[in-house]
């Protein structure tokens, strides 16, 4: 379950006792649109997740009381955590095309690094179809024409032979 920083923020306020639109502009969504943030970040199957695993006990007035105003909040990227971005491992590397292919296949790494990196990476592997410049287009378009019935003769052999 990989939260981003405002999921994160959001779970907490909510644990804390706040109401959705509360918690959105707790996470730093702006006033006028957190009731829509808060109603969306409410149905994120990572954020259901996040708040299932610590039941939330509110009284009348909605204030978190019992063991769940006692959690700490989400974890953190902090330096000691395997989930944040190791800079001396990245520094290893010398070639960005090794990096983002070691950083893809990572199953430590966040899900959202990894993807971040298999999009960097997929011009590398699987250029665009219209990608080619004119003068493989030239080509490419000589060779078809070259195939046909009236294409160009093919060269001259490269030995002489002796005819008998």
């Amino acid at each position: 379950m990989a939260l981003t920083t405002k999921q994160r923020a959001f779970v907490d306020a909510v644990r804390g006792g706040a109401s959705n639109k509360d918690a959105a502009i707790a996470a730093g969504y702006a006033a006028s649109s957190a009731s829509v943030a808060g109603s969306r970040l409410a149905k994120h199957p990572n954020v259901i997740a996040a708040l299932a695993s610590s039941p939330i006990n509110k009284n009348v007035n909605g204030v978190a009381r019992g063991a769940s105003a006692n959690l700490p909040p989400l974890d953190r990227d902090e330096p000691g955590d395997e989930s944040a971005f190791d800079f001396s491992k990245a520094m290893k590397f010398t070639d960005p095309k090794a990096f983002l292919i070691a950083t893809m296949n990572d199953y430590d790494a966040d899900a959202k690094l990894r993807v971040d990196a298999a999009k960097a990476l997929m011009p590398f592997i699987h250029p665009r179809k219209g990608e080619g410049g004119k003068k493989e287009e030239k080509e490419d378009a000589a060779k078809k024409a070259g195939k046909g019935k009236f294409g160009a003769a093919p060269p001259p052999p490269t030995h002489l032979r002796s005819v008998k």
